[in-house]
């Protein structure tokens, strides 16, 4: 049932498409350490990836494997302008956040990922500060990777991760991880002979995380029942009313877009002569739930977020800068 549900929450082609892990990190690192890796080979990110996104590449470093930080605030390009020109014919993999976690820049994933499709490029996407989030669609941005963490946007708890792999690309994975459970006939357990599932199923190890599948479940069929479009539209709403309440205060700099096409369901701001780590600490002394990331503070609220508990969260902060 849950890969059901995350094939109709990403549109893959098939739940066959659909592993089960215990984390981004996991994810990330089972397609950095099974690719196989020539020397001179690079890999193309951004700057402001969190570590799950940046270390399993950097590792790849002994194999002669360059991975390339790209900034993607510069003059006259958009983000994903700076990417594309950051690629080469030594370009193997372009790994990007859909949507960054601290500054919550939203990349445009479709545009990304047809130049890589282009060009036989890897793409991989990060998708944990979107899914649950906002509408995603792999086929329409050519992914051959993507990756969630449950326990963000989607709602649901920590040790179950969705981990999506193209069926074209899944022999390009060497296994690093053997067991009962990734084996093609799983319930024949005095078989001498193996083999591999022709599924995504190859990249579960052992036993899955039952506990977790049956909560991420029930959290998708809420995200279901509610429908993302409106998940989307009321997460955008809360955002424009929160960077409208904001814009009053004296010395407000945002550090996250604040319009269309690169805004998100983050809002990530700092007040010039304040100190944001002291202001993060006070936030939250008074119940207001926040995070103290990309040199500022960030607001991410979800579809439920009542404007009241704006209002009130606001109500604070001017209270106390």
């Amino acid at each position: 049932k849950l890969k059901n549900q995350l094939k109709r929450l990403i549109n893959a082609p098939s739940s066959d498409d659909i592993a089960l892990l215990k984390n981004t990190s996991e994810a990330l690192s089972v397609v950095a350490s099974g690719i196989k890796w020539r020397k001179g080979d690079n890999i193309v990110s951004s700057n402001e990836e969190f570590p799950s996104n940046r270390l399993p590449w950097l590792a790849q470093a002994n194999k002669g494997v360059e991975f390339k930080e790209i900034a993607l605030n510069q003059p006259d390009k958009s983000p994903e302008e700076a990417l594309i020109e950051a690629c080469n014919e030594s370009t193997r993999l372009l790994t990007i956040s859909s949507v960054q976690y601290g500054t919550g820049k939203r990349m445009d994933l479709k545009k990304l990922g047809e130049f890589c499709n282009e060009n036989y490029i890897l793409f991989c996407v990060d998708a944990i500060q979107s899914l649950g989030a906002l509408p995603f669609d792999a086929q329409e941005i050519h992914a051959d990777f993507v990756m969630a963490d449950a326990h963000k946007w989607m709602l649901g708890p920590e040790g179950i991760a969705l981990f999506y792999c193209k069926e074209n690309v899944r022999e390009q994975l060497e296994l690093h991880q053997f067991g009962w459970h990734m084996v093609k006939d799983v319930g024949n357990y005095d078989s001498k002979d193996w083999q591999i599932s022709e599924t995504a199923q190859r990249f579960e190890c052992g036993s899955p995380n039952m506990l977790g599948i049956h909560a991420l479940s029930a959290s998708l069929s809420l995200i279901e029942e509610i429908g993302i479009e409106n998940i989307s539209n009321n997460i955008f709403n809360n955002c424009m009313y929160i960077i409208e309440l904001l814009n009053n205060i004296e010395n407000i700099q945002f550090l996250s877009p604040t319009e269309e096409p690169h805004n998100s369901g983050i809002v990530t701001f700092n007040i010039d002569g304040t100190s944001m780590p002291g202001l993060y600490t006070k936030l939250m002394k008074n119940k207001v739930i926040c995070a103290n990331r990309a040199g500022g503070i960030r607001f991410s609220p979800h579809f439920y977020t009542s404007k009241k508990k704006i209002d009130k969260g606001l109500e604070v902060l001017n209270s106390i800068i």
